[in-house]
């Protein structure tokens, strides 16, 4: 999980990075999926939800080039437009409900 901090007047603009994202993360092996969670109240951060099959997976995916490539790409927001550093978290499923 990824908590980022974006001030409201880019909140727009983050959104649209994420449909329109590279999608490089897609094809990596191990990778379930991502979901990106929009604040409801004021001042909390967006969520970046990204499920892998096991911790070895994420690992090489952020040590991969296509990591580097998709968080380097264009289009991508300036500073200004973080109100705080971003807080990665990592957690392991230990129960899961009906699906």
């Amino acid at each position: 999980m990824n908590r980022i901090f974006v001030k409201p007047e880019f909140a727009e603009q983050f959104e649209e990075r994420f449909r329109t994202r590279a999608g490089l993360v897609d094809s990596m092996p191990g990778f379930v999926r991502n979901e990106v969670l929009r604040p409801t109240r004021a001042g909390d951060p967006f969520i970046v939800l990204t499920y892998w099959d096991n911790m070895g997976a994420f690992t090489a995916w952020t040590e991969s080039d296509a990591f580097k490539q998709g968080h380097a790409r264009s289009g991508s927001l300036p500073r200004e437009a973080f109100s705080g550093p971003n807080v990665l978290e990592i957690h392991e499923v230990i129960g899961q409900g009906a699906q």
